[in-house]
């Protein structure tokens, strides 16, 4: 007995995947727009980002959407499955649209305009959420078996290459006018909503189920709690660089494994559970998903890692104004983004005809590469050879993502597609959420070794007090971490005002230009670059392990089925 409700037609299956393209690429490049353009949306809200009680502001524009992302696409999913994906689909793209609209149109100043953005972000995620946890499983519905790893692998690359071509269009747009990083998002979102309601329909029949409270509450809060913990882990608690040391932070970590723990236990008792565990059972499924945790992990952490070099550091020391390294950061990371674009597609279709292990695990190795690869290059390195490694890392990261997806979704239940699409979201966006934290407390301990030492060698050399020097040296390290993802040199909003008129003109000059604080960090930098990237691309290793382990080709089907199960390949 057949499990669809509708046999899609030839036509039916380009215009399922043109849509759920635009609303994946729209979610995943509002992840990102943000970040690119968070130094014009400060000064445009008239907020001073550097200041210590406002960090928290600048974290949750970032994470407040990264942590939405992560614990609702699983529920979505599942909804999804026992009302309808199409219907969950389109609902999304009314909520992003409408977050879209509120948001460029911050009515508020400081600390409230920096309210209303974390507030409507969030909004905005639960209708990225609702996009992304039931696109993969339209998709799958929408394609037959032999075309699903090129139909996901678009979808799915795109969903990769819009976080990059948001650090882009973020600093283009951010360039003309800070609302309008949000503006960007309203046609296509109105478009996208009226063209979905139109065009999609159910193929997949749903199955009406009670809804999982207990797994629900426990799964949303204890993930929360424990990203949200990680993420406040990169603050300075006390004396100490880092906040690892914090009651709240170990409290929130402890909570949230706690919670997650009983949501397990929930999961095998209750009748129609939120999260199929016995997916996991699929070792196609359970590869897969660890694969693509321990990726996004590395990939996030490459992202902000990037940014931080180009902006902080590489674009300053080759005489690029502050202001204008934003934009420049995007234009200079664009090679990672043809990479996603030229292997995607490509070893989708492949992946169709010989199956998942080969592209991915071979594009995991590449990925690994790229990153040993960006350890051996000098801080001030030759464009060149550093855009032939994120060449590299994209092709690497094209030819792992789409068969990865693509094997996942075919080896779950037809039924189970939705939760399983959710259940995938959830791994990618949990790894990138939790790349903030790692990566983030990796770059400060590298720098708590050596950069006070080095900041109050360059200070006093230039004149500034020792006691100044010594004060100014011992701020935390993630304030100076900060600066340089924002593309900012905060000399002279450390130094004062005060300090720096009793300086002479020369050495005023050299500490407030250009190249005084991104060679100052150069070094500190360069070591803590160097545990960033030894810890990725041993991520990345490990991830390949688990892509090998996935086994060979596997499809699932139906019990009635005449095709069978598992194939060679």
């Amino acid at each position: 007995m057949t499990t669809t409700a509708t046999t899609p037609g030839s036509r039916y299956k380009w215009v399922a995947l043109s849509n759920t393209t635009l609303g994946v690429l729209m979610s995943a490049l509002d992840g990102s727009i943000v970040i690119i353009s968070l130094p014009a949306i400060f000064r445009g809200i008239g907020l001073d980002p550097l200041a210590p009680g406002n960090i928290g502001y600048l974290l949750w524009m970032i994470l407040g959407y990264l942590l939405v992302s992560a614990v609702l696409v699983v529920t979505l999913g599942r909804l999804g499955d026992m009302f309808g994906r199409v219907k969950m689909y389109n609902v999304g793209f009314v909520i992003f649209s409408v977050a879209s609209v509120a948001l460029s149109f911050d009515p508020f100043h400081a600390a409230g305009g920096a309210m209303w953005l974390i507030g409507w972000r969030i909004v905005q995620a639960v209708g990225g959420s609702m996009l992304t946890a039931n696109s993969a499983a339209i998709l799958t519905d929408a394609f037959p078996r032999e075309q699903r790893g090129m139909a996901l692998g678009i979808n799915q690359i795109t969903a990769l290459a819009g976080q990059f071509l948001g650090l882009v269009v973020g600093g283009l747009l951010a360039e003309i006018d800070w609302r309008a990083v949000f503006w960007v998002s309203v046609p296509f979102g109105i478009l996208g909503t009226v063209w979905s309601i139109r065009s999609l329909r159910e193929i997949g029949a749903p199955r009406r189920a009670r809804i999982d409270w207990g797994g629900n509450l426990t799964f949303a809060v204890g993930t929360a709690l424990l990203l949200a913990a990680i993420t406040y882990g990169i603050q300075p608690y006390g004396g100490a660089a880092t906040g690892w040391g914090s009651p709240w932070v170990l409290g929130g970590i402890g909570a949230g494994i706690l919670l997650l723990l009983a949501f397990c236990v929930i999961e095998t008792r209750v009748k129609a559970p939120m999260f199929q565990l016995s997916l996991f059972r699929i070792r196609a499924f359970s590869a897969g998903n660890l694969a693509a945790l321990l990726t996004a992990i590395a990939r996030g952490g490459l992202q902000f890692m990037l940014i931080i070099w180009l902006q902080g550091i590489w674009l300053p020391l080759h005489g690029y104004d502050y202001e204008k390294t934003p934009l420049w950061a995007g234009i200079y990371l664009l090679p990672l983004t043809i990479g996603f674009l030229i292997a995607g597609p490509v070893s989708g279709y492949l992946s169709d005809r010989f199956g998942a292990r080969l592209f991915s695990t071979g594009g995991l190795v590449l990925v690994a590469g790229s990153f040993l690869g960006l350890l051996a290059l000098p801080v001030d390195f030759s464009y060149p050879a550093f855009a032939t490694l994120l060449v590299v890392s994209g092709l690497g990261q094209g030819m792992f993502s789409a068969p990865n997806t693509s094997a996942i979704m075919s080896s779950v239940p037809d039924h189970q597609r939705g939760v399983a699409s959710g259940m995938r979201a959830t791994f990618q966006n949990s790894g990138t959420a939790l790349s903030i934290g790692v990566f983030f407390s990796l770059m400060i301990a590298g720098l708590a070794g050596s950069l006070p030492q080095t900041l109050t060698g360059g200070l006093l050399a230039h004149g500034v007090p020792a006691g100044v020097a010594t004060n100014v040296a011992q701020l935390p390290p993630v304030s100076t971490l900060f600066a340089a993802f924002l593309g900012s040199n905060p000399m002279a909003h450390l130094l004062g005002p005060g300090v720096l008129s009793g300086l002479s003109p020369a050495d005023a000059a050299a500490l407030t230009g250009k190249e005084f604080f991104p060679g100052l960090i150069s070094g500190p930098f360069h070591h803590g670059l160097v545990i960033v990237f030894t810890a990725a691309a041993v991520m990345a290793l490990v991830a390949g392990i688990a892509s090998v382990s996935r086994g060979k080709r596997y499809f699932h089907t139906e019990p009635d089925s005449p095709v069978p199960g598992k194939e060679n390949g």
